[in-house]
């Protein structure tokens, strides 16, 4: 499984999402960090969103045509613990 964190340099928020993602222990996935800085399409579409998290089945079987897809999960609450954070992902991993 591969996580796509969508942020942006100086974000609170985004750095925190992404701490706890790290300190995840019982899910095996691969976090991807996308600056959004770095692209105009992505600095477009999420200036005001960050943090954006993606599952993405890169690792995993391909769409019909064999194409990538990546699904936007809900954004976690800024104070949700690391447990929470993992239950969430559960929930998104089993459907």
């Amino acid at each position: 499984m591969r996580l796509i964190l969508y942020s942006k340099p100086g974000c609170h928020l985004c750095e925190g999402l992404q701490e706890k993602l790290e300190q995840i222990q019982n899910l095996s996935f691969e976090l991807e960090v996308r600056d959004i800085t770095t692209r105009e399409d992505w600095f477009s579409a999420y200036q005001y969103e960050v943090p954006v998290l993606y599952l993405s089945n890169r690792q995993d079987a391909k769409g019909a045509e064999g194409e990538i897809i990546e699904a936007p999960l809900p954004r976690p609450s800024p104070r949700a613990s690391v447990q929470q954070l993992e239950q969430m992902l559960r929930k998104y991993l089993a459907n």
